[in-house]
């Protein structure tokens, strides 16, 4: 017991200085949280990064912005999907699939770019499309991420979460984050952490998903 403690406390201190909480939770609550919404920073190096976009680059700039989304959840973006990758990036989508899926991911990965000026709006990802995890690389920019419990009930607890997502590092969403609560990236003008403020640009992320 102590030694699942001990490995327990060793990957919740990988994020815990990376997430603020309100709201009203219990101990309990909030290490379950930690648990199903981790933050692993460093996850990709530079080298790795420029790879991507190289490969990413292409393709998603003959796109335009776009202003609204199909669930109205997205403004400023671009989008597209990809399951072939040079044998350098999918080392990388590799080590993706074995920390969030136990080498079981889907094989499309879905590439987001979110303009300097766009924002995501809260929203629980559609089970049509993805599994119990979903898992992202932030590439070229620091951001906030929001999650906020989902009211169900006649009394429901106020609980949110803000995560700061370093340029770099990947997230991995499950479980009770994925599905009891909506999540979004602040716009520009509202990304502060801590009561500082976080300088968001253009982000692409890199977004793995399990099948539903």
């Amino acid at each position: 017991m102590l030694v699942l403690r001990r490995l327990e406390a060793k990957i919740l201190g990988r994020s815990l200085h990376l997430v603020e909480f309100a709201g009203q939770w219990t101990s309990s609550e909030r290490r379950q949280f930690e648990c199903d919404m981790r933050v692993i920073e460093n996850f990709v190096t530079p080298a790795e990064e420029a790879g991507l976009l190289r490969e990413i680059e292409p393709h998603i700039s003959r796109l335009p912005y776009e202003s609204s989304h199909w669930d109205e959840a997205i403004h400023g973006y671009r989008e597209l999907e990809r399951r072939k990758w040079s044998p350098q990036n999918r080392v990388v989508l590799d080590r993706v699939s074995r920390e969030a899926f136990g080498g079981r991911a889907m094989p499309f990965v879905h590439i987001l770019d979110l303009a300097e000026v766009g924002v995501i709006k809260p929203h629980v990802d559609s089970i049509r499309f993805c599994g119990h995890t979903i898992a992202g690389i932030s590439l070229l920019s620091d951001c906030v991420m929001r999650l906020q419990r989902v009211a169900k009930g006649p009394d429901p607890p106020c609980q949110s979460a803000d995560l700061l997502l370093p340029r770099h590092s990947l997230y991995i969403m499950r479980a009770l984050a994925r599905y009891e609560f909506t999540h979004e990236i602040l716009a520009r003008e509202e990304s502060r952490f801590r009561n500082r403020s976080v300088e968001r640009r253009r982000r692409v992320s890199v977004i793995c998903r399990n099948d539903p």
